[in-house]
């Protein structure tokens, strides 16, 4: 089948852990980015102390996809993409509500902060994911993601991508028993 999704994109701002980056590295791949952009010297600082960040992505993702640090990311936007910030903000749309564009700039802000005002301002759409308290930098990715692909009219799917996408050692299969 033929996948709608044209281009995405993550910009992070200014993240602090290498396990939360190797995370959305690691949904990178499974969700299909093209690429990955972030801010701040953080990150880089912590991931200096070694490979810590590729613990998470055990299907290496980061050898796959761009991961590259930008002094902004307004200024690292594609081309035609649209800007949606993701972030508990007031005024924001729920997740469940909010129709992706196919050319999507998804901005995600720190672990412990917010994204700035001006990227907000700059945004087409600001929503978040309508949990009880905040979730892991990591984890929001992944359900921005997930939330995509499943309101996508066409997908990827079946056995024969199940079987490219599982780990080595798992063979299962379902078995349907006739009574």
């Amino acid at each position: 089948m033929e996948n709608i999704q044209t281009r995405v994109t993550i910009g992070l701002v200014n993240p602090k852990t290498p396990v939360n980056v190797g995370g959305i590295m690691r949904a990178a791949g499974c969700y299909r980015v093209d690429s990955v952009c972030y801010t701040g010297k953080r990150y880089e600082l912590a991931a200096k102390s070694g490979d810590a960040q590729y613990d998470v992505d055990t299907k290496g993702a980061a050898k796959r996809i761009p991961l590259v640090g930008v002094e902004s990311l307004l200024d690292s936007v594609p081309d035609g993409a649209t800007i949606v910030c993701v972030d508990l903000v007031v005024g924001a749309t729920p997740l469940p509500l909010f129709t992706h564009p196919e050319n999507a700039f998804y901005i995600f802000g720190p672990e412990d902060g917010t994204i700035p005002q001006q990227l907000i301002d700059a945004a087409t759409a600001v929503v978040y994911v309508p949990t009880v308290g905040c979730m892991n930098l990591a984890a929001s990715v992944n359900v921005l993601l997930y939330d995509r692909l499943a309101k996508m009219t066409q997908m990827d799917a079946g056995d024969e991508l199940i079987r490219q996408s599982r780990d080595n050692n798992n063979r299962t299969k379902v078995k349907h028993w006739l009574k």
